[in-house]
């Protein structure tokens, strides 16, 4: 398949270039000839798709065009496993909100995209079905939990895709991989039907092959959902896409001194002063700015995660659905066995870290502290934005790491989200677009974060640079 955008194959299939069931056929192909490398499905239902396809309104704005599901947001009559053993046999029995969407706008949900296991994971290999590859070089990781979503785009398995992101996993996937990856406000698309992993932090979004790309999947996907009481209501209708191609001359974008880190990689520096020059010759004005508390970030997202994560997944005991351990010996033995054979390692290392912050004599002291931090957090943004209209830096300290590199630490992986955790943290709408390094050279992407629910202008800012840097 000719690699194409959205808009591109909305053009042909509109035009009769192609029909909705020859274009499934066509993803189809690629998945056969590149999954068994990349693994970035783990599962797809091609009759089930094409028979949307036969069905498909070429009128609606996504019609005919299959979008590939990351495997923690639910499609009725699909496996909905959360790359996990506790989940491996789970059909679900409804659509999430979003891909309800996706449907009403014509679209073709295609296929469940691997991941880290229950979305905890930044380098997409704690898979309880296998590790993902980074399609620009498969001795790499493709970064993580939305490993397989972006991935998939990359590797031309998937048009677009969704993904979720609790800590940086649109964005980070989408900077190692080279491809567009946002993460909306808080509350602008619905979490009815995404298993929970953090559920103050978690957000769905796209993974796409340009900014154009992402405005037009934004503009299916969000609005309020009365089945989930975290959607942001009131919010007026909203064409993300209406500022594209327009000047951004006289934005100021602050840089954060702290991103400036001796710790980011050679390359990432290079980027960054790459996405600054450009900008610069954009007419923005580029100013330095200052977030106090980012070197609390990661401590305290991952006392806040871990936390959400014991009582989210305390649901999987064996007895209502998925995994049970074999012949259990009373229910004590049956919850143990269950949970310690059907979760991977780095579940039952969060699990176990969020149990002990919760407990007693310990929650005022990390918990509740983490909390505070998180207020100091968005106190940050919120002094920030009252300087700057936006914030640039880097999506990673690093370009992707290698597959099981032993060197690392799960505190310096843990890292490698530093500058995507506070978008989070803060509920801010952020986005990760590619900085093109030449041929041979793993992608890199550069993150540009926006004051809550001003996606529209973060688009408008990212869709110049994007067309700027190639």
């Amino acid at each position: 398949m000719i690699p194409g955008t959205i808009s591109y194959w909305r053009k042909q299939l509109t035009a009769g270039s192609i029909s909705p069931a020859e274009l499934v056929e066509e993803i189809s192909r690629n998945i056969e000839t590149r999954n068994p490398e990349v693994n970035a499905y783990l599962s797809w239902d091609k009759e089930a798709a094409l028979a949307a396809a036969a069905q498909a309104d070429l009128s609606a704005p996504l019609g005919g065009i299959p979008i590939a599901v990351k495997d923690n947001i639910c499609m009725q009559g699909e496996p909905t496993r959360c790359a996990s053993r506790m989940l491996g046999n789970f059909i679900s029995p409804y659509d999430a909100t979003a891909v309800t969407r996706l449907k009403q706008a014509g679209a073709i949900p295609f296929g469940r995209t691997n991941m880290d296991e229950f979305a905890m994971g930044s380098a997409g290999e704690n898979s309880a079905f296998g590790l993902t590859r980074n399609p620009a070089n498969p001795d790499h990781v493709p970064g993580g939990s939305s490993s397989g979503s972006a991935a998939a785009v990359a590797a031309d398995m998937a048009i677009a895709a969704l993904g979720s992101d609790t800590g940086g996993s649109i964005r980070q996937p989408a900077s190692h991989c080279g491809i567009v990856g946002i993460k909306p406000t808080y509350g602008r698309i619905s979490r009815y039907g995404l298993v929970a992993f953090a559920s103050s932090l978690d957000q769905i979004g796209p993974l796409t092959r340009n900014v154009e790309d992402a405005a037009t999947l934004l503009n299916v996907l969000c609005g309020h959902d009365a089945k989930d009481s975290t959607s942001a209501p009131g919010l007026p209708a909203e064409d993300f896409a209406a500022g594209l191609g327009q000047s951004i001359a006289g934005c100021k974008i602050g840089l954060p001194k702290e991103y400036l880190s001796s710790g980011n990689a050679p390359e990432v520096t290079a980027a960054l002063e790459r996405a600054v020059s450009t900008l610069t010759d954009l007419g923005a004005e580029i100013r330095e700015i200052s977030l106090p508390h980012a070197e609390a970030v990661v401590a305290a997202y991952y006392i806040i995660a871990c936390a959400e994560a014991s009582s989210n997944l305390s649901r999987f005991d064996g007895i209502r659905y998925g995994f049970r351990a074999e012949s259990p010996n009373g229910l004590e033995d049956l919850y143990n066995r269950s949970r310690a054979q059907g979760f991977g390692s780095e579940v039952k290392r969060r699990i176990i870290l969020g149990t002990y912050v919760l407990s007693s004599g310990f929650y005022d002291a990390y918990y509740a502290k983490a909390q505070k931090v998180r207020s100091l957090v968005a106190s940050d943004f919120t002094s920030a934005f009252g300087e700057v209209d936006f914030i640039l830096g880097p999506v990673a300290p690093t370009a992707a790491p290698k597959l099981n590199d032993k060197s690392l630490t799960p505190l310096q992986i843990y890292l490698s989200d530093i500058y995507t955790i506070p978008a989070n943290l803060a509920g801010l709408p952020a986005i990760s677009i590619p900085c093109p390094q030449g041929e041979g050279k793993l992608p890199i992407g550069i993150q540009l974060q926006a004051p809550h629910y001003a996606e529209t202008a973060l688009l408008r800012v990212a869709s110049a640079l994007e067309s700027a840097l190639q």
